[in-house]
């Protein structure tokens, strides 16, 4: 099933047969984690005389979930995430198409940390203005998908990096790390500020997508991203980022 796209005034054709997923599913098994906390729950409802669960005597299967959008797979944000007054991701990321470049950056040396340079982002764009940007990071292992990433102080786009993707107008940002910022950053959070442009006019519609793994073999490029949510009335909610070949 093929659909046609315009977009200034050029026209793609996407194979929506085709979908290149790039979440992390969550489980109560392999989910990465991030920010100090445990796994994920699935567990089945359990009463007196009945529990949740056809494999042991149960109707259907009936489970409680019990998880952190930030900490446990992939997930997308708003500017709720930092302010005061908690906005909802729900009421904010209203249209859910957008054209996306997929870059590779390769973290630069810092002091003790490793970032991802304005320099860098500027080039690996090529003059490029999309909607979304897409940065996979390399080292690119499937690790990523099961990882434990807390205290491990992972590679974070700098300030500046950050107030230039703004400039330029991207509105949705997506990592395949567990935040954009510095893990230990004594709650500055430079990046997120930066890219929601909290002291000035807030970016009410731009949104901040974490966790997501962009396999080896999907190459750089051009995309049509399908940034799929579920309905949470909070500042996040888990997500699932979808690309489509254009052609």
């Amino acid at each position: 099933m093929k659909a046609t796209i315009t977009h200034k005034k050029q026209t793609f054709s996407v194979d929506l047969l085709q979908p290149i997923d790039i979440s992390i599913p969550l489980s109560d098994s392999e989910s990465p984690l991030a920010w100090y906390l445990d796994k994920p729950t699935i567990i089945p409802v359990q009463s007196e005389d009945w529990i949740g669960k056809v494999s042991e005597g149960g109707d259907v299967n009936f489970n409680t979930i019990t998880f952190n959008p930030h900490a446990h797979g992939t997930h997308t944000e708003c500017v709720g995430h930092i302010t005061e007054k908690v906005y909802s991701i729900n009421e904010h990321l209203t249209t859910f198409f957008f054209i996306a470049e997929l870059i590779t950056a390769v973290s630069e040396a810092n002091g003790d940390d490793y970032i991802i340079s304005k320099k860098q982002l500027k080039h690996a764009l090529h003059g490029k203005i999309p909607e979304a940007l897409v940065i996979r990071t390399i080292p690119n292992t499937q690790e990523k998908k099961r990882k434990n990433w807390s205290h491990t102080n992972w590679p974070y786009i700098e300030e500046s990096a950050m107030v230039f993707l703004r400039q330029l107008g991207i509105k949705h940002l997506l990592i395949d790390l567990p935040s954009v910022d510095r893990e230990k950053d004594e709650g500055e959070l430079k990046a997120h500020r930066a890219f929601w442009n909290v002291d000035g006019v807030i970016r009410m519609d731009a949104t901040i997508t974490e966790m997501i793994y962009v396999p080896h073999k999907i190459e750089d490029g051009t995309y049509l991203l399908n940034l799929q949510i579920a309905s949470f009335e909070n500042d996040a909610t888990p997500s699932k980022p979808v690309l489509y070949k254009m052609e």
